[in-house]
């Protein structure tokens, strides 16, 4: 199944998940620490209270750059954090997760070296595969990985998709600094 047909077919907690991820694998681009995200995370547990979402996503919001300063890659992942919905109704994330899977795609695409023979992301979130770069090849299996995880196990899933979002993390955590060394 294509990405766009996983984002299609999620319920509000996999797509509040799945944008999540996205942005989480981002943090990096936004000068923040590995765990600022966890608390946003913990809200989608099945104990979390409604109000929860928005208020640790206002709480990492403060904690990150919100200037927007950077490059291309930075801008995108800052759009990302602040079109984050307050409220987690499945038609606001479902818009959000969407926005962000495209954004994700198209910074790894930025960062990544190799070039990406697809004249943009969409054709990758649809299926098509050939030429892609490496980077863009793994936050697309990524994004899918979190998707099916939160579909196959509900809430259970959280943890899994957790850790696919701090492999990817550390992925392009490495790929900024290899960056801003070779920029030097």
């Amino acid at each position: 199944m294509s990405l766009v047909e996983l984002i299609a077919q999620a319920d509000e907690r996999g797509l509040a998940a799945s944008g999540l991820a996205c942005l989480d694998r981002c943090v990096p681009l936004l000068g923040g620490e590995d765990e600022i995200l966890r608390p946003v995370w913990a809200s989608l547990s099945d104990g979390a209270e409604a109000g929860e979402w928005g208020e640790r996503l206002e709480q990492a919001r403060g904690k990150l750059d919100a200037a927007g300063a950077g490059d291309e890659a930075a801008a995108l992942a800052h759009r990302m954090l602040e079109a984050a919905p307050a409220e987690r109704s499945a038609a606001d994330v479902r818009v959000w997760a969407d926005a962000c899977s495209v954004a994700s795609l198209q910074i790894h695409r930025l960062l990544d070296t190799a070039e990406d023979e697809a004249s943009c992301v969409d054709s990758r979130r649809e299926g098509s595969t050939d030429g892609m770069s490496p980077l863009v090849a793994a936050e697309l299996r990524r994004q899918i990985t979190v998707l099916e995880v939160l579909a196959g196990h509900g809430p259970a899933g959280l943890r899994r998709a957790l850790e696919v979002s701090v492999e990817g993390r550390r992925v392009l955590r490495a790929v900024v600094s290899r960056r801003s060394r070779h920029q030097s």
